[in-house]
Parts: C-alpha cells; structure tokens; sequence
C-alpha cells in the first residue's frame, strides 16, 4: 500500500513538474510563419487541428523542411515543398532548419559561397540537406555530415520568413 502511494505521488510530481510531459517543439518567439523540419521517419499529416481529423498524407523523410503558416493548440499549419497544407502536431516537428535541392537537374556544391569556388560533389533534386547559414545568395548545407554551399534559388527552406512581405 505504501508503494502505491508512494508511486502515485511520484507520477503526481512528474506531472507537475513536467518531467512526463510530451516532447512538443516550442514555437519560436514571432508568430508565423516560420520554418520547421520533420522530427521522424514516419509524421501524418491531418486536414484538421487534432487527433479526430482524418490523415491527409503520410510522410516518411526525417528532415523534410516545412513552412509554419499558424498555430494552434499544439498543432501547426505547414505547408510542404509541393504546396500542401495540412496539420501536423508541433511533437512531430523540429525547430533545426532544413532545406531541400529543387530544380530539375543536380546542384553543384561548391567549396566556399561563390560559383567560381571548387566543386565538393553534386546534389540531386529532392536532396534534404541540413541547413546550416545563408548569406550573398548562398547556403551553406550538410549533407550526411559533408558541407558545402549551394546557390539559395535551388533550395526550398532557405528564405528568411522573419522579413515581412510587401
């Protein structure tokens, strides 16, 4: 009897101090949109704002960046790199940002941030690449541990969404 209450006020304690609380990604201090990235292999996609809504799509690429367009309750509007929006609890999602190589042929990753910079290797579209800074029209990316640059205008995740729109 002792063990049970003493269990119980263990679990109590936790709760209270959060310790069995879910891991959620805590959304950044600006309000979207804002970027985020897949946290595991497998994450649903819903049409509504809770569990009780239908899966819209399955993904299976951890890492594949998303737009935040809005919040709430713990579930975020994204907006994936072909356009589709649906709900995704914030727990499934990451705040490290992510991009992904576009176009229609490979991406040539380049030594330093400049075109005239020696090639590292050749990424091909629809590479997700861990993103690591921007600058002069230029990202630098991880790719399974290797870094490089890539020129911006070939990556999805890459724009500054803290800049207002006009």
């Amino acid at each position: 009897m002792t063990s049970i209450r003493l269990l119980s006020g263990l679990i109590l304690a936790g709760l209270t101090l959060g310790i069995f609380a879910p891991d959620v990604a805590a959304a950044p201090d600006s309000e979207p949109p804002y970027w985020a990235s897949m946290k595991f292999d497998e994450v649903r996609m819903r049409v509504g704002p809770s569990r009780e809504y239908p899966i819209e799509w399955v993904y299976v690429r951890a890492g594949l960046p998303v737009k935040v367009t809005r919040a709430l309750d713990g579930w975020w509007l994204v907006e994936d790199p072909d356009g589709d929006q649906g709900w995704i609890a914030s727990s499934q999602l990451s705040l490290k940002r992510s991009a992904m190589v576009i176009g229609d042929v490979a991406v040539m990753i380049r030594e330093g941030p400049d075109a005239s910079s020696s090639l590292r290797w050749r990424a091909e579209p629809g590479v997700v690449a861990g993103l690591l800074q921007c600058r002069d029209d230029w990202c630098e990316v991880d790719i399974a541990g290797r870094r490089g640059w890539a020129p911006a205008k070939r990556l999805w995740g890459d724009e500054d969404l803290s800049v207002a729109a006009d």
